[in-house]
């Protein structure tokens, strides 16, 4: 055997032995701790993004175990929980899960758009059925172990792309949006904005949101810890920023201008169209902590 027959498979060998360990895509808690003004006991939040109807088990038992072994006080769901491919199955088993036991607030991401206009009229009908509450330029106020928290919502940047096959917002925009969100009274209240994607931190650090909570990213996909927080990042909408090769904000937490960011690297898995690499799948649990 020639010696660089040998030194091909050797790297070959190695590139293997590294890669195998980094395809295990077994489901993990990734736990946050942010200090919340406003607040007289600490809140549990599960964030919940980009499930994508991926497979979880007999009736999404898997996640949904995990789920309520974290105990959470809210559900906050970040998009894309639906796919537009794989059938809806699992996320109706999962927000059946959830339903009517815990506080469930939705907001819109991409492939629910994708969808199209009668696909996305179905998933939203499920929502309702499920009682969770969907917020599209919208704020809601809870009371959770006597304290009060916003959680406002924006639908996401793809319902006012042209070329969508549901336009679902023809005149405004995406700023807009959350421009009117930012600009609600929030009455001294600790204020979350949820939403789909984490691109436009610039943004949504303007307005006096304490916690932003995205996802989207599925965690740049390829990583390598501690060296590659993500290798790339796609995006729907036009003139996206920190997104493509080796996005700024694949996941974790950021902060900026007083805004606090955590993007969860998402559920996702039989739905991508490339592997996870050293890149779980996560239930991102974020504990309130009175300042």
């Amino acid at each position: 055997m020639k010696k660089q027959t040998k030194i091909l498979l050797a790297l070959s060998l190695l590139a293997f032995c590294l890669i195998l360990p980094g395809l295990y895509n077994a489901l993990k808690i990734v736990p946050y701790s942010v200090n919340a003004e406003g607040i007289t006991q600490a809140i549990r939040i599960a964030l919940v993004t980009d499930l994508h109807s991926c497979d979880y088990g007999d009736g999404q038992r898997d996640l949904l175990d995990v789920l309520d072994a974290q105990a959470p006080d809210l559900v906050l769901l970040g998009g894309d929980i639906f796919d537009d491919e794989l059938p809806d199955d699992n996320t109706l088993a999962f927000l059946q899960g959830i339903g009517g036991r815990y506080p469930s607030y939705y907001v819109t991401g991409n492939h629910e758009y994708r969808s199209g206009k009668e696909g996305f009229a179905q998933k939203m009908a499920a929502l309702e059925k499920w009682g969770i509450v969907r917020l599209s330029g919208e704020m809601a106020t809870v009371n959770i172990k006597g304290s009060r928290l916003n959680i406002c919502g924006v639908d996401d940047a793809y319902a006012w792309r042209h070329e969508s096959p549901y336009l679902e917002h023809p005149e405004g925009s995406f700023e807009a949006q959350i421009a009117k969100v930012g600009a609600l009274p929030k009455n001294g209240a600790y204020t979350i904005l949820l939403i789909h994607r984490p691109e436009y931190l610039d943004v949504y650090s303007r307005y006096d949101f304490d916690l932003v909570l995205a996802g989207h990213t599925h965690g740049g996909m390829w990583r390598i810890p501690g060296v590659l927080n993500g290798l790339y990042a796609n995006s729907f909408y036009e003139h996206s920023p920190n997104h493509g090769l080796f996005p700024a904000l694949a996941g974790g937490q950021y902060e900026q201008n007083g805004t606090t960011m955590i993007v969860s690297r998402g559920l996702a898995r039989e739905s991508t169209r490339v592997p996870r690499i050293y890149n779980r799948p996560e239930l991102v649990i974020i504990d309130l902590i009175p300042k």
